[in-house]
């Protein structure tokens, strides 16, 4: 488990949000993600699920 500070912004299917904790289980798992949407819904996301935000700073146009 590693708590992330500062908080990364994601997207999730549920819109976006800040992700707080990774948990990795091991090699035989996914990565998840602790989100806290903007709704202030918290979820937890596979890896696979979420994606950076956009950021036009770092050339990051999604």
């Amino acid at each position: 488990m590693l708590r992330l500070d500062p908080p990364l912004p994601v997207t999730t299917p549920k819109g976006a949000g800040l992700a707080h904790v990774l948990i990795d289980y091991g090699a035989e798992h996914d990565l998840v993600w602790v989100v806290f949407q903007d709704t202030g819904e918290c979820w937890s996301w596979r890896n696979q699920d979420i994606r950076a935000q956009a950021n036009v700073t770092m050339g990051r146009k999604i």
